[in-house]
């Protein structure tokens, strides 16, 4: 397949000596198996344990198709940003910005992208604040269940302060190992949630009817799980950042060891996500909670156990989500502000990145119930249909062929769970708000 010769020229390549600065291209020496963790790091997040709750939302058709569906239309534009990483010879689109610029124009394409995207990493690492800490007060209250209560609050703060130190860590490289082991609790917990789910048995009260007494009250719900769903599909927010960190030769391109890590990483995402969202809802039908380790009532080792596998990941994943938007914010400083790359930029940049992430979350503690907003109205668009739109921008595929028809179809799948999606997640705000009280 080729680019049209009437396309663009591409958006001009930054520095040699700021991108051998730069987070995301310091370091190119990665191999494929790196791929894989940062891909299961980023993909397979502790939203995870909430698709039980997303399927009772759906029902079970709607469930398991849009599950289905979902993973394997972001399979396919997961392959289309792989191959249009290196499509022009000599050029590599590092960035998911600089693929939408090539595409767009330089403005327009720096809109479009740019905004989603950091919302999507942004809104993760807050989430994931908030969600490690949580861990942490459940660890100590099984631990320690006549200890003296400790605020939320702390372990947040508990949380943010060991980023303090990881988030200087200078590039993608440098978080493999963290991110191997993110990888790795990923699957452990996923398989916790499942097997102890099978383990107990479905309930001989359990029901798989309507949630909701109202229809009114069901049709949010549906558009609340659909959010859900979008949220858990994040990957491809970093995805050309992880291709990034991969040698390249016009002999051995970046997509073949790139594309390695991808499969072997959405094989995992299937060994996590199916049997956790089905085997829960099975079990537990429209009473299980939004965390499905809350409804197993496990032994007190289990709960230990499974909370700590969490806290280890998310702990990766947010550095994983953070890196790309290090990469922004200093490139920004440097091109745009003048500022002189240095350690001490560097230092003030990441250490205020952590201090915002950790004041939101502990600020907002409802926090997590933008999930289905921000599986709507960021995700949807970054990983269902953006690279549909740029592929057949970029490579005009002939009109009604399979092609033409499959980039169409993904697009307007996505657009539905934009449009849907964020107004279930927004009727969740609107009640959470109503018992809001700041730093609670």
């Amino acid at each position: 397949m080729e680019i049209q010769p009437e396309k663009r020229e591409s958006a001009p390549s930054n520095d040699d000596s700021l991108n051998d600065w730069l987070p995301i291209t310091k370091s190119r020496n990665a191999k494929w198996w790196y791929s894989a963790f940062h891909n299961v790091t980023a993909m397979v997040g502790a939203g995870v344990l909430g698709l039980p709750y997303a399927c009772s939302l759906l029902g079970w058709g709607p469930g398991v198709a849009i599950m289905v569906l979902s993973w394997v239309i972001t399979f396919y534009t997961l392959w289309q940003m792989v191959e249009m990483h290196e499509m022009v010879p000599g050029k590599r689109f590092d960035r998911y910005h600089e693929l939408g610029q090539y595409a767009f124009g330089e403005k327009l394409g720096l809109w479009v992208v740019v905004p989603l995207q950091l919302m999507c990493e942004v809104g993760v690492d807050i989430v994931y604040v908030v969600t490690g800490g949580t861990s942490m007060k459940k660890i100590y209250h099984v631990l320690y269940p006549d200890g003296k209560e400790i605020r939320s609050t702390w372990f947040y703060v508990a949380f943010g302060a060991l980023h303090f130190f990881l988030s200087h860590l200078p590039s993608f490289n440098s978080i493999t190992a963290i991110s191997f082991f993110a990888a790795l609790m990923s699957l452990s917990y996923s398989t916790i949630a499942w097997a102890a789910s099978v383990r107990k048995g479905v309930q001989p009260t359990v029901s798989y009817g309507p949630r909701s007494a109202t229809p009114k009250a069901q049709v949010f719900d549906f558009f609340s799980g659909l959010g859900d769903v979008a949220f858990a599909f994040a990957g491809h927010n970093v995805v050309l950042e992880i291709q990034a960190t991969i040698p390249s030769t016009p002999g051995k391109p970046s997509k073949g060891p790139m594309w390695k890590g991808v499969v072997i990483a959405y094989l995992v995402v299937a060994a996590c996500y199916f049997p956790v969202a089905f085997c829960g809802y099975l079990v537990f039908g429209n009473q299980v909670e939004d965390n499905v380790l809350v409804s197993l009532e496990k032994p007190a080792y289990l709960i230990v156990a499974a909370n700590a596998f969490v806290l280890v990941h998310v702990i990766g994943s947010y550095q994983v989500f953070a890196m790309p938007v290090f990469d922004m914010m200093e490139s920004f400083l440097v091109k745009q502000m003048h500022f002189k790359p240095s350690l001490m930029l560097r230092t003030i940049t990441r250490t205020s990145y952590v201090l915002f992430t950790m004041l939101v979350a502990i600020t907002l503690p409802f926090f997590g119930g933008l999930l289905s907003f921000l599986g709507g109205f960021c995700f949807a668009p970054t990983s269902y249909y953006i690279p549909c739109i740029i592929w057949l921008v970029i490579y005009k595929p002939k009109r009604f062929s399979l092609s033409w028809f499959a980039n169409y179809i993904c697009i307007g799948i996505g657009l539905i769970l934009t449009i849907l999606g964020p107004i279930g997640g927004m009727i969740s705000l609107i009640h959470s708000s109503q018992t809001f009280k700041f730093f609670s």
